[in-house]
C-alpha cells in the first residue's frame, strides 16, 4: 500500500471588522481586502476548506478529504473534522465573548461540537494586552455586573508578550485585543457567545450580543489554567509540551539542524512559525501549514525551523 502523502495546505481567508493587513505582507496569503482577521490555515469545513496546493491531492478541499478518503485521518467517526487552526491577525479588539462546551452545544447549537481552544502569540504591540477570565465570585455575581454592565471592573486582562500561550477551555471569557497576532488551534466549531462588544456599529447596527447564552455556559468562578510544560532540549532540537486535554494535545518544536517525529496518530496538525528548510524533502518556510495523515510514517524535518503541532 503506498504511504500517504502529506497535505499542504492553502488558507481560507476571513474578512471581519476587526481584522488587518498582516496575514498577507508576512505570509503571502491570498486576501479578499484591507481587513483580513483570520486565516483557517487547517480547515475541513465545506465553505472555508483549506486546498491541498501540492501532490497527486492537489487543487482538493480538506473538507473533500475527510468526506470521501476517511482513511487518510484513521477512519475517525463523526461528522465534521475534529480540529480547526486558525492564524488571527486582530488590527482592532475582538468582542468579550465565551463559547459553551460540548454537552451544551449539543443541545442548544443544533448538535454542534462545543469550542475548547489555545492560542500561541506570534507576535504583537510592545503594549498588547488580552482578556482572559473575570472577577465574579459567584454566578449571582456575575450576573448583577454584566446586568449593570460594569464590563472594567468585571473583565480580567492581562499583559502580552511574544511567545505566550494560552490554554481557553469552554466557558473561560476571553477576548483577542489591538495589535495581535496569534496562532489558534481550537475544536472545529464556530459558536461564539458575545458578552460584550464595544458598543462597536457594523453596517449602522450593534452587533448581536448574547447574554443569556453568556450567562448560561460562563465558568464561575473563573479557573486560571496551568502555563505550559518546561523547554526539553535534545541533540539537534528542542521540544515543548503546550497543553495536553481530552480535545487536543499541541507541543512546540524548535528544529536547530534535525528532527524526526512519528507520526502515530489518527493525523497531525503540523504549522511553520518561524525559519526555513524541509519536511521529508519537501521545502518549508514560514507560515506553510500541512496535516500529516495516518500511516505516513515518520517526520524528517532539517533546517532552522520553529513548529507547533496538534493531534488528538
Amino acid at each position: 500500500m503506498q504511504t500517504p502523502e502529506l497535505l499542504f495546505l492553502k488558507p481560507y481567508c476571513r474578512e471581519v471588522i476587526w481584522g488587518g493587513t498582516k496575514l498577507k505582507e508576512l505570509y503571502g496569503y491570498e486576501t479578499g481586502g484591507d481587513h483580513t482577521g483570520e486565516a483557517w490555515v487547517v480547515s475541513a469545513n465545506e465553505e472555508q476548506q483549506s486546498l491541498v496546493t501540492r501532490g497527486s491531492f492537489a487543487g482538493r478541499g480538506l473538507w473533500e478529504l475527510w468526506q470521501e478518503r476517511r482513511d487518510l485521518f484513521g477512519n475517525l467517526p463523526g461528522e465534521k473534522f475534529p480540529l480547526l487552526v486558525k492564524v488571527i491577525d486582530a488590527n482592532e479588539h475582538l468582542s468579550i465573548q465565551v463559547h459553551p462546551d460540548d454537552p451544551y452545544a449539543r443541545i442548544h447549537e443544533n448538535g454542534a461540537l462545543g469550542k475548547t481552544e489555545c492560542w500561541y502569540v506570534l507576535d504583537c504591540d510592545e503594549d498588547a494586552d488580552i482578556v482572559i477570565g473575570h472577577t465574579a465570585a459567584t454566578p449571582d455575581e456575575l450576573e448583577r455586573m454584566v446586568a449593570r454592565e460594569e464590563w472594567e471592573q468585571l473583565i480580567q486582562v492581562l499583559p502580552l508578550a511574544k511567545g505566550d500561550f494560552f490554554f481557553v477551555p469552554a466557558g473561560t471569557v476571553h477576548a483577542i485585543r489591538k495589535g495581535t497576532l496569534l496562532l489558534e488551534i481550537q475544536q472545529n466549531s464556530d459558536v461564539t457567545y458575545r458578552l460584550y462588544d464595544y458598543d462597536r456599529l457594523q453596517d449602522g447596527q450593534p452587533r448581536e450580543l448574547h447574554l443569556q447564552q453568556s450567562l448560561d455556559v460562563i465558568t464561575c468562578p473563573h479557573r486560571p489554567q496551568a502555563t505550559a510544560g518546561a523547554v526539553r532540549h535534545e541533540d539537534g532540537y528542542s521540544h515543548q509540551r503546550l497543553v495536553s486535554n481530552a480535545q487536543f494535545t499541541v507541543e512546540k518544536w524548535d528544529v536547530h539542524t534535525e528532527l524526526t517525529l512519528p507520526q502515530p496518530h489518527s493525523f497531525m496538525t503540523v504549522s511553520v512559525l518561524a525559519g526555513e528548510g524541509a519536511v521529508n524533502g519537501e521545502s518549508l518556510r514560514r507560515g506553510d501549514h500541512f496535516v500529516a495523515p495516518y500511516g505516513c510514517g515518520d517526520l524528517h524535518f532539517e533546517g532552522q525551523l520553529s513548529l507547533i503541532t496538534a493531534h488528538m
